[in-house]
């Protein structure tokens, strides 16, 4: 299998499992219905995890347009291949929303609310402050690629790294997503939100793409802080 597939068909999955976790909570007669955050940053965890484990070896299991331009930046990645990576985490997140929306269609339509059902796609502010919005992006897209960058400093055992980045998605999400739901990459955002505009959802509002530039724009920036920091401390 191609790297490029591997980020397709990884980020396909993660989006599908992530998205799909959100979907069994917020939205109407579903088994998992308002079951709550601890279930939400849980099944994200486990999203990431999964594909990593599977696709690791493959493509390095980016997953993530602000990972991938970070490491490229500090030499870790080959610049050339960072178009190619990111069209196919773009895809394969529009993909995996789409597979999320044909899984819980019924409940689309038993859902009054529209934001509930963006929700399920995209972020968004819990308070809308862009500054802050942005920031929290910022910082915890800083802790994701940080932490993979310092995670790769330990000797563990094979898919171990794998765990130690199921657990850091983890933290940041009890931790840090509170604010603006923790997009943390471009892909996971944008994509759905994509996917969201282009599908026959019952009574959704528009995507919201005003706030659409702070999920992808912040983690792009704190990945490249958290990079250059990295390559300055070790």
């Amino acid at each position: 299998m191609s790297s490029f597939m591997g980020e397709l068909v990884g980020t396909m999955l993660l989006i599908l499992l992530g998205d799909g976790v959100v979907a069994n909570v917020v939205l109407n007669k579903t088994k998992g219905q308002s079951s709550g955050w601890i279930v939400i940053t849980t099944g994200w965890a486990i999203a990431v995890a999964v594909p990593a484990f599977i696709f690791g070896t493959i493509s390095g299991a980016h997953f993530n347009p602000a990972l991938t331009i970070a490491l490229a930046a500090i030499g870790k990645f080959p610049a050339a291949e960072v178009f190619s990576y990111i069209v196919a985490q773009m895809i394969g997140a529009i993909i995996g929303a789409f597979l999320v929306y044909l899984m819980y269609c019924d409940h689309f339509d038993a859902t009054e609310d529209p934001n509930s059902k963006l929700g399920v796609f995209c972020t968004a502010p819990a308070i809308k402050n862009t500054f802050i919005n942005f920031m929290t992006e910022v910082i915890g897209t800083f802790v994701l690629v940080f932490g993979i960058l310092g995670f790769g400093l330990q000797k563990a055992a094979d898919g171990v790294g794998t765990l130690y980045v199921g657990l850091l998605i983890l933290v940041i999400g009890v931790s840090l997503g509170g604010p603006t739901g923790y997009a943390i990459n471009p892909a996971r955002d944008l994509g759905p939100r994509i996917a969201h505009a282009i599908l026959p959802i019952k009574g959704k509002r528009d995507a919201d793409w005003g706030y659409a530039w702070v999920p992808v724009v912040g983690p792009i920036v704190g990945g490249l802080i958290a990079a250059f920091l990295f390559v300055a401390l070790f």
